[in-house]
């Protein structure tokens, strides 16, 4: 989810036509609704990407370019049959595409090929973006956070006692220093996990946040080049495994009063219990929790709207996972009722 430079909010998912399943398991056409109202009333449905019969179009991520407000949106296609897991070095089983909208998402380009800018073609099986998560830096460079597999997505492996099933995505990000016209990769973080986030911190470098390939702690690694390199990654929240969001919400430069960012995810046990968090210190730590659902929750992705609100679209669930898609909008006193203790930047 997105919003536009006149305020207008696009939510922009995978419409899969033929089941649940991730890319290889069915049809999934990208699809979109517009709000015109802060997120009152939506449109109707839109296909926005239409990759072909039983083709595969998946992982949006959407960003917005201050500079004359044009909307990319990046995505991947996918062969029949073809996902992360099975698709092959050297060949378009995993192909990745941009989009963009001048008219605040209306209308939408042709579809662009940056697949050989994106993904290391002759090495690497495959790559995803996001889903979600793009931002654009200060500088004006278009981040777009991505996750790698290369010619064995998964292997047997163990530590300490443990033995199972180890995935080998690696996080890194994609990136443009001219508006869109063209693209770079940037280097692999050393850890192994995928579905990234990224937010720009307050002294201009760029946080991101992995999910985990195993266990229930996420990777945390900041980069001072905007993406082009990484730290060594420092182990995150507590959560399960599962795609989260994290946003700027106020900037003390900007003439807000601190520095915050905000964090979705579910608390648990497992995807249940959507909770929305709180960093004074730039992510180093996380309090302040809030209840967004009770219920079965999953992924999420956050935005701010031009009122200073901020709206969340999540998975929701009510019986099973992934059976309704729902928005949540908030002000500044749910994130901090009366009386609420907020540390000083230290």
């Amino acid at each position: 989810m997105v919003t536009a430079a006149d305020g207008s909010l696009l939510a922009v998912l995978e419409g899969r036509k033929d089941n649940k399943s991730d890319p290889g398991g069915g049809d999934i056409d990208l699809v979109m609704k517009r709000s015109e109202d802060h997120g009152l009333t939506w449109s109707k449905l839109v296909v926005v990407d239409d990759p072909g019969e039983k083709w595969s179009a998946s992982n949006p991520s959407i960003v917005v370019d201050r500079a004359g407000g044009r909307i990319w949106l990046a995505f991947n296609r996918w062969k029949p049959g073809k996902g992360s897991v099975n698709s092959r070095p050297g060949t378009d089983d995993c192909q990745s595409w941009l989009r963009w909208s001048d008219d605040m998402g209306r209308t939408w380009s042709a579809a662009r090929d940056i697949t050989k800018e994106a993904r290391d073609f002759e090495r690497w099986g495959s790559m995803f973006f996001g889903p979600g998560g793009a931002i654009q830096t200060k500088s004006g460079r278009l981040v777009i956070p991505a996750a790698m597999c290369p010619d064995t997505c998964k292997v047997m492996g163990g530590a300490t006692g443990w033995l199972g099933s180890l995935e080998l995505m690696r996080p890194y990000v994609v990136f443009s220093d001219d508006h869109g016209t063209t693209w770079q990769r940037g280097e692999l973080v050393a850890v192994l996990g995928d579905e990234n986030q990224v937010v720009e911190l307050a002294d201009g470098s760029v946080m991101m946040d992995v999910r985990q390939g195993n266990g229930e702690r996420r990777f945390v690694t900041v980069s001072r080049n905007e993406g082009s390199e990484w730290s060594w990654p420092t182990t995150g929240q507590t959560v399960t495994a599962v795609a989260t969001s994290i946003e700027r919400f106020s900037l003390k430069a900007a003439g807000s009063d601190r520095n915050r960012l905000l964090w979705t995810g579910p608390d648990g046990p497992g995807r249940r219990h959507l909770a929305l968090r709180v960093s004074y210190d730039e992510g180093q730590t996380w309090i302040n929790q809030k209840t967004l659902s009770g219920g079965i929750a999953a992924y999420s992705d956050i935005t701010l709207l031009k009122d200073g609100t901020v709206g969340v679209l999540w998975e929701r669930g009510v019986t099973e996972l992934s059976q309704f898609v729902t928005f949540t909008r908030f002000n500044r006193e749910f994130v901090e009722p009366p009386g609420t203790l907020v540390p000083e930047w230290r």
